[in-house]
């Protein structure tokens, strides 16, 4: 049952945090819209999907992937204003123990972490894939992709020369098909090919194709081949944020696919799908710090405090980045990373609560 105590520090927590949210994401938008705004004018954006679509989808990505440091910079707010206002003190003074007074904070934090989950694992593909199609349409660059080679299921390689998205042709095309022991099989070499987009069927030109057998080989040419394979283009030609697209369920999958094929791209994609989880998790830690730091009154007021929880907020960051880092160019495995900035504040986070205490 909640007391009064805890509704009042969980309404408290979450005002600031929403308030503090589209006080930053309302900022950051009129930054985006600035830089956006010619490309937008230029390619005739509809105002219906650069609002509707675009920002709608930029609000909850960037609210979403820094809300716990958004909650981390409120709790030190207005934690730090009941201080210097002295309400914290007649709280432990009536024989309460700490653990009691951040009770309702880890109340609030648990059902902003719920929120977060749910996004991440199950909203914001959706919203994500949307994006990234308005994107493509009014002002990236058309995907372009050159020197590709990858290993598929089946014992086959796939190799060309150059791709892109608005032409939808493949240049300089490789399809080879092995045998257990390694042993080459299967031959196809085209000009160019052309994936039918959302089928598995293909457009080969100016091709020529060699099927290896005893006692002699099969060849066959020709200007144009219509054929099937077990393979689109979107598995190759992809953008690295490709998986933010993705549902947890499919990019599972996808990874195991992309695993597969060798890609060196699969750390990126495991992160994604860690830092889902990862990420959220983070408010019960920064919570926590921001709990410890701001709890008791400083001399300069709340600007002391606010100072402390930026200054964890980087170091913060900084852990984030360097083991990304790690994981996509050297090789630590990417579960470890997603995780370690949570570890790591977490033995922070349990020194500054039990000095806190005092």
């Amino acid at each position: 049952m909640l007391k009064l105590l805890d509704k009042y520090i969980i309404k408290k927590f979450l005002s600031t945090f929403f308030f503090m949210l589209g006080i930053i994401m309302l900022l950051a938008m009129v930054f985006d819209i600035s830089d956006r705004l010619g490309e937008f004018i230029a390619k005739e954006a509809p105002v219906s999907e650069i609002i509707f679509t675009y920002y709608f989808n930029f609000i909850l990505f960037y609210g979403n992937s820094f809300s716990f440091m958004i909650i981390f910079i409120s709790v030190i707010w207005f934690t730090a204003k009941m201080a210097q206002e002295t309400e914290i003190i007649p709280i432990l003074n009536s024989g309460k123990p700490f653990s009691r007074f951040i009770r309702p904070y880890m109340i609030a934090a648990t059902i902003l972490v719920v929120i977060s989950l749910f996004i991440n694992h199950i909203i914001l593909p959706t919203f994500n894939k949307r994006a990234l199609d308005f994107e493509d349409k009014y002002y990236r660059n058309s995907l372009s992709v050159s020197n590709y080679f990858a290993d598929f299921p089946g014992n086959i390689t796939i190799q060309f020369g150059t791709y892109t998205a608005e032409e939808n042709k493949a240049t300089q095309f490789i399809v080879q098909r092995f045998n257990k022991d390694n042993t080459l099989a299967y031959i196809l070499v085209a000009a160019s090919a052309e994936n039918i987009e959302g089928t598995d069927k293909w457009i080969f030109r100016d091709y020529y194709e060699r099927t290896v057998g005893y006692p002699k080989d099969v060849l066959r040419e020709g200007k144009q081949l219509d054929t099937i394979f077990q393979f689109r283009i979107n598995e190759m030609a992809t953008r690295d944020n490709i998986s933010s697209a993705m549902r947890t369920g499919k990019l599972r999958k996808f990874i195991m696919r992309e695993k597969e094929k060798g890609s060196s791209k699969v750390p990126l994609y495991e992160l994604e799908l860690y830092q889902r989880t990862a990420n959220p998790f983070a408010t019960y830690i920064l919570t926590i710090i921001g709990i410890a730091v701001s709890s008791q009154k400083k001399r300069g007021g709340i600007g002391v405090n606010i100072a402390i929880g930026l200054s964890i907020v980087l170091v913060y960051i900084f852990a984030m980045k360097i083991m990304a880092v790690a994981a996509e160019n050297v090789g630590f495995p990417t579960i470890i990373a997603a995780w370690m900035p949570n570890v790591l504040f977490s033995f922070v986070a349990a020194i500054l609560y039990k000095f806190a205490q005092k």
